[in-house]
């Protein structure tokens, strides 16, 4: 069976959304030295927030491990009393 849209009808619906789809892309090459700089600055800007979050991720481990260190002692007491329920 084939759907055939009639050629009288406007392009609509989901007949004109695969027509009216265009895909933008940047062009790689070129001499926009400009942008260049720009997009390094914007890189370095990233990695350096990406280290700031890698720093803050691991120090928010740690604390969490120092917590777990000092509540395991406990914790396995009151889940072996509670398992011989």
């Amino acid at each position: 069976m084939k759907i055939v849209r009639p050629k009288t009808e406007p392009a609509t619906g989901i007949w004109g959304a695969a027509g009216d789809q265009t895909q933008k892309q940047k062009s790689g090459g070129g001499d926009s030295s400009g942008s260049s700089s720009s997009d390094a600055g914007g890189q370095k800007k990233l990695a350096k927030k990406g280290e700031d979050l890698k720093e803050e991720m691991d120090n928010l481990i740690d604390e969490i491990d120092e917590v777990l260190e000092a509540n395991a002692e406990e914790f396995v007491k009151n889940y072996v009393q509670r398992g011989g329920e």
